[in-house]
């Protein structure tokens, strides 16, 4: 499993009117290349007349997939600028399709280029880049009379309290990148002076924007 990757919060779309000619750029994140398939093949059925469906997609844990199409485009001028587009944004495991209705300037390569890697771009945006991020969630089951010092440690050193439960004595269950698990760890060790029962239980990716978390 990867550590951390880029990728989309969750599907958006956007339209640009660029010389007359409507650009309708969809992303979404997708999990496998059957399901950017399912998603391209639901915009080509809602947009069926559409004068080109352009989409490209790359998907599995190191990028393996990778496929661009043109739908009828000049060779090069809309499925490969969409896909160069993902690749610099440096997203994994995401499709984007963009839609064009023909408005009756013809464009040029180089100006389709830039039209497709435009509408791909404002659908990436409305669609959210986010990181990814691999985190351990970890139960500190601790007396009541420590709950406060372990509570401080982990606002200070930045670790996500994700719930608590109070019975005879308190287990906090905390989300900490999966790098930090042993380091955090020793942190708790340390502020309880050994008191404090540490269980690893387990993990799951949360997404991260501009440094906070996004539920």
């Amino acid at each position: 499993m990867l550590k951390s990757y880029r990728t989309l919060l969750a599907p958006g779309e956007d339209t640009l009117i660029i010389k007359k000619s409507r650009f309708i750029g969809y992303a979404t994140p997708v999990s496998s290349e059957e399901e950017a398939l399912q998603f391209i093949a639901g915009l080509q059925k809602k947009h069926w007349d559409a004068t080109h469906n352009c989409y490209a997609y790359v998907c599995g844990p190191h990028d393996e997939i990778q496929k661009a199409n043109d739908d009828g485009e000049p060779s090069g001028t809309a499925g490969k600028p969409i896909l160069e587009v993902i690749k610099k944004e440096e997203l994994h495991n995401v499709a984007v399709v963009v839609t064009r209705y023909f408005g009756g300037i013809m464009l040029g390569a180089g100006g389709l280029i830039r039209a497709y890697s435009a509408g791909c771009g404002a659908g990436l945006q409305a669609a959210q880049i986010v990181t990814r991020i691999l985190f351990q969630e970890i139960a500190i089951e601790i007396d009541y009379t420590w709950y406060g010092k372990i509570e401080n440690e982990l606002h200070a050193g930045g670790w996500h309290i994700d719930r608590v439960e109070y019975l005879d004595r308190v287990t906090v269950y905390a989300l900490c990148p999966v790098d930090d698990t042993e380091a955090l760890h020793q942190k708790l060790i340390n502020a309880t002076n050994g008191q404090a029962l540490l269980t690893n239980t387990d993990q799951r990716y949360l997404f991260e924007r501009d440094g906070k978390l996004v539920q």
